[in-house]
């Protein structure tokens, strides 16, 4: 093993854009949040046959340590509110996953129930969705994939 100092250090060069980039999609934080039995398949992606630990996609349980949100499930207009207070008390910048049809457009059940919100983007602003019902653990990862794409592009807000 030659291990002879020459003196020459090693220098990375990037843009602070693209650096603060990298490090927001490699460490995301969802907060743990379900609604409905699309929640089941949630943690079936946080267990050990799918790990998103390896991503980097670590599940905190305070909307102020968290970066991500889930809905996973049926929105009603009761818990509207309380999903909006949620998304403000999160720090910027904060993204949206809407998982599942419930969360999407209402699923099965807003046509004939007063009570169920038709989409949630009607309450936040969704960054990305998840189809299905209930989606399985892949697409969820999947979801993750492209929310981590999406941050990759973004460039420096004002």
């Amino acid at each position: 093993m030659n291990s002879q100092k020459t003196g020459a250090g090693e220098v990375i060069l990037a843009k602070l854009d693209e650096l603060l980039n990298w490090s927001r999609r490699s460490s995301l934080w969802p907060m743990t949040f379900g609604l409905a039995c699309c929640a089941i398949e949630m943690m079936g992606a946080y267990a050990s046959d799918y790990d998103l630990d390896r991503l980097g996609i670590i599940p905190r349980a305070s909307p102020r340590q968290a970066d991500v949100m889930i809905v996973s499930g049926t929105v009603t207009f009761k818990m509207a509110d309380r999903i909006k207070r949620l998304y403000e008390q999160m720090a910027e910048p904060r993204y949206v996953i809407s998982m599942g049809s419930c969360a999407n457009c209402g699923g099965p059940y807003w046509q004939h129930g007063y009570h169920v919100v038709k989409g949630v983007d009607r309450i936040i602003p969704v960054d990305v969705y998840v189809p299905g019902c209930p989606p399985r653990p892949e697409a969820l990862i999947g979801g993750f994939l492209k929310l981590q794409e999406k941050i990759k592009q973004e460039k420096k807000r004002a």
